[in-house]
């Protein structure tokens, strides 16, 4: 059976394939297997580099050729690999095969011994996974999120006046800017992003036990751990880790997928609170011809890109916690469950830009209702109280605070009227009486 949007049982490679086929280049089984052989043909080379004295005669004007293996690795090359592995029943073994029968074609037979010499498969797999993740995250993560950060950016400049009322525990509060309450949120997610960046991509090289066994019993001479640093962090750009066991302790890979999970949590606060400003009529939504909104109310628009966006961003979050929590616990000097989780790397990837595109349709559709604005605030002229306090304790009136609770803690309504009504009683300057009265809940806004 061919596999298509229609037959597929993860709506990320079905529903929502479109969204997220930037992703396939970094978290394919194919892409895996490139990065396995890409790993493997820099690691021949850096043994050329050393030189090990058995590989001292290769010419580096081959050094191309070799890696025009993984440049231009074909879909066919990995289902070659996949042919060699369904013998091998391994992975990574498979690879080795693969690129022996490569030096075979270009007549290097006496060096094929060199290709994975005192690896294990967790150098190339602990290797090739941050390096596939480093790659998402530049090529499509960071710009996903920096066009979504620049729409909000845009929003914040274009409603920065907007005055709004405030509320705190769902209860009227002192009002603020709507441009404001985008900024708090764009301040939030910049600031998990530095530290998101601050993470180290890190790797393990070092044999079956991190020791460097093998290489050591066949070339004593050779400072392997020297090696091991300048091939993970001079050659793939990469944080060595050492010492490990035969796997990477993980650690590092934790604090990244926390670090989404943390923006992804921002992006949940601020779908919810969009979801409700909508709710309360402070936008429309454009309308597109043809769309339905509901299959029994005709008149229904729904906030439907907001709503698709917390519950990606739940799923991603749920797996992002699992792999952050499982991976850097392993049994003695290592087992299988980093494997099978790490696998699925790619999944909470794509349910987060999923996510991402779902917050930014929903922004794009939104057109504000100054009206209702404005009508809430000239509805909760009892928000002002707090102001008109806080003067009053600056001229020393007497117990201001429980003057103004005892006009505005009444649950009758405060219009424009009775407040000035109120402040023509105070005993206080007209001069006084005047500050008090120019203030309003559109322009008691702060800074």
């Amino acid at each position: 059976m061919t596999l298509t949007s229609l037959n597929a049982i993860s709506p990320i490679d079905g529903r929502y394939r479109s969204k997220v086929e930037s992703l396939s280049p970094f978290f394919s089984e194919e892409a895996l297997i490139k990065y396995r052989v890409k790993v493997e043909i820099e690691y021949f080379i850096a043994l050329c580099e050393i030189p090990l004295p058995q590989l001292a005669d290769f010419s580096t004007s081959l050094f191309d050729e070799l890696r025009s293996i993984y440049i231009d690795f074909t879909s066919e090359d990995a289902q070659k690999i996949k042919d060699i592995e369904s013998v091998t029943n391994h992975d990574v073994k498979a690879v080795e095969y693969f690129i022996k029968e490569k030096f075979d074609a270009l007549n290097l037979q006496k060096y094929k011994e060199f290709i994975h010499f005192g690896l294990t498969s967790q150098d190339i797999n602990n290797t090739a996974t941050p390096l596939s993740i480093n790659d998402a995250f530049d090529v499509v993560y960071y710009p996903e999120l920096a066009t979504l950060l620049e729409k909000l950016r845009q929003l914040a400049v274009a409603w920065a006046d907007v005055p709004m009322l405030a509320r705190t525990h769902g209860q009227p509060a002192s009002p603020t800017r709507l441009g404001k309450e985008i900024l708090v949120f764009i301040e939030r997610i910049e600031q998990q992003i530095k530290q998101l960046q601050n993470v180290p991509y890190a790797a393990k090289f070092g044999g079956a036990t991190g020791n460097f066994n093998r290489p050591k019993v066949a070339n004593p001479n050779i400072d392997w751990k020297a090696f091991g640093t300048h091939f993970v962090e001079k050659v793939l750009g990469l944080h060595h880790s050492f010492p490990t066991t035969q796997i990477e302790h993980y650690d590092h890979i934790a604090g990244i997928f926390d670090a989404q999970k943390r923006i992804n949590n921002i992006l949940i606060d601020f779908n919810r609170d969009f979801w409700t400003y909508i709710s309360m009529d402070y936008f429309k939504q454009k309308i597109k011809a043809g769309e339905v909104g509901s299959s029994a109310m005709p008149h229904k628009v729904n906030p439907i890109d907001f709503e698709n966006s917390e519950g990606n961003l739940g799923i991603a979050n749920a797996i992002f916690e699992h792999l952050s929590a499982k991976l850097p616990i392993s049994r003695l000097q290592r087992d299988l469950t980093d494997s099978t989780v790490l696998r699925n790397v790619g999944v909470p990837f794509a349910h987060t830009i999923i996510a991402f595109t779902s917050t930014l349709k929903g922004l794009n559709k939104l057109l504000i209702n100054k009206a209702k604005f404005a009508e809430d605030l000239e509805n909760h002229w009892a928000v002002v109280a707090e102001a008109i306090q806080t003067i009053l304790r600056r001229e020393a009136f007497p117990n201001p605070y429980e003057a103004l609770k005892g006009l505005t803690r009444t649950n009758e309504k405060i219009t424009q009227k009775s407040m000035a009504d109120f402040i023509d009683s105070l005993e206080v300057s007209n001069e006084i009486k005047n500050e008090l009265k120019a203030i309003t809940p559109s322009n008691y806004t702060g800074i």
